[in-house]
């Protein structure tokens, strides 16, 4: 997956071992580096999110494209990152 400013990730041990266990994120993504690195793997700059969907840390990751999810709120739950 190609992170687009504004999504907000699943960032766990798919991504990358550093987010394995209780240290996974939800994540908005403010921006995607443009910075050469390994094929499939990109510096994401965006905000760690707790459970109500506050920005709580700004941070920059390291991660696997391919193990980031987009976060998908289950009925009855807030749509953790949107203004509603």
């Amino acid at each position: 997956m190609i992170p687009r400013p504004g999504d907000v990730l699943i960032v766990d041990r798919n991504a990358s071992v550093q987010f394995g266990g209780e240290c996974r994120l939800l994540f908005r993504v403010i921006s995607v580096s443009n910075r050469s690195t390994y094929d499939g793997w990109a510096w994401i700059q965006g905000y760690s999110l707790n459970s109500a969907g506050d920005a709580i840390e700004r941070r920059e990751i390291f991660v696997r494209r391919a193990g980031l999810r987009l976060y998908r709120p289950q009925p009855g739950r807030p749509n953790v990152g949107s203004s509603k």
